[in-house]
């Protein structure tokens, strides 16, 4: 239909504006949703940029499978880890022993799902401890620098030059039974005993649990220690750490609030591959016979209890032996994706 003769352009199209003019283009609709669009934040950013690591995507759904099944799936599954049953002595993997039997007739699934609480608590805790000790030595010594940071990293560097496992070796050799007896008598009541009563454990092995998470943790400190001191080293004299000087803030508050926060990624990732190093120093102290007790089957006394039968019945030690691989593998994964997804030049 052809427009009305006494309709004029003008009040037609008012302001002389073109239909172009009037209806948004597809750039300035893309513009307007990027400006209204919620930004991410930090660690928004790190977990879609980890959900693109395949392997640690993978290896964060194995180990949380790993921690329900040694956390959860110990209560529920049927068996005790001390139930002997002699007509079952050194089964292979089967419908009714799905992991096989050892030379006791004891299930070794039962085993392994109640030993792998003890062994996974000891590398969360001796990690957690290395990693804490070394964040307030390594703050200190980059934050106050001169006499203080040189004396704080030489003893790094004595710590460092200290050979690891033959110091493990002798310091569990020389306090094991001195902690096991301490705990065993003088904490059998109170906090000592309700620790060990949590734990499943009688108060002298809890003893020697606790002498293992601090044996794994005075030798591995020292990483990270120096990690957070070149951070500090680099940070303090950023120009939001300069401004909160210049408005009075106190040195407790420019280490702990404003700059320890800024390096919390490389501690995580540092954090988090300590775990499967720590699990690991536990199965090798047990292994040696320098561990927990027999009455307490970690991975790595499992390990030594069953490396008598490697050629009646190999089974047992390959089981248990790829559990471990299988679990410091999955950390291992699971770090090196917290280290691409807390990387700024890797956020995409």
């Amino acid at each position: 239909m052809s427009q009305p003769a006494d309709v004029s352009p003008d009040i037609a199209n008012p302001g002389g504006a073109s239909l172009s003019d009037l209806v948004p283009t597809g750039g300035a609709v893309s513009r307007d949703r990027r400006a209204t669009k919620k930004p991410r934040s930090l660690w928004g950013n790190a977990w879609r940029q980890f959900r693109h690591h395949k392997l640690a995507m993978a290896g964060l759904c194995i180990l949380v499978f790993i921690f329900l099944a040694t956390f959860v799936g110990n209560a529920l599954y049927p068996r005790e880890i001390d139930e002997l049953n002699f007509s079952a002595i050194n089964q292979p993997p089967s419908t009714t022993y799905p992991f096989g039997t050892d030379s006791l007739g004891q299930d070794i699934l039962a085993r392994v799902l109640w030993g792998g609480r003890v062994s996974l608590m000891v590398g969360l805790l001796a990690a957690f401890v290395a990693i804490s000790f070394g964040t307030v030595i390594g703050a200190l010594s980059g934050f106050f620098g001169g006499f203080v940071g040189s004396l704080l990293m030489r003893i790094t560097d004595m710590f460092l030059s200290l050979p690891q496992l033959p110091l493990l070796l002798v310091i569990s050799f020389l306090y094991r039974d001195r902690m096991y007896q301490l705990f065993d008598q003088r904490f059998d009541d109170g906090i000592g005993g309700w620790l060990a009563e949590k734990a499943d454990m009688d108060p002298g092995n809890f003893g020697v649990f606790v002498l293992i998470i601090l044996v794994i943790a005075i030798l591995n400190w020292m990483s990270t220690a120096r990690l957070v001191r070149a951070q500090f080293l680099s940070l303090k004299e950023k120009e939001f750490v300069e401004a909160a000087r210049s408005i009075g803030a106190r040195q407790g508050t420019l280490m702990f609030k404003h700059i320890l926060p800024n390096v919390m990624s490389p501690i995580i990732v540092a954090a988090t591959l300590a775990v499967g190093a720590a699990i690991i120093t536990e199965s090798s102290l047990s292994f040696l016979g320098l561990g927990f007790p027999p009455d307490v089957p970690t991975w790595g006394q499992m390990l030594y209890e069953y490396r008598s039968y490697l050629q009646l019945a190999p089974y047992q030690s390959l089981i248990v032996g790829f559990v471990i691989f299988v679990t410091v593998l999955s950390i291992n994964y699971v770090g090196d994706g917290l280290r691409d997804a807390l990387d700024p030049r890797k956020t995409s």
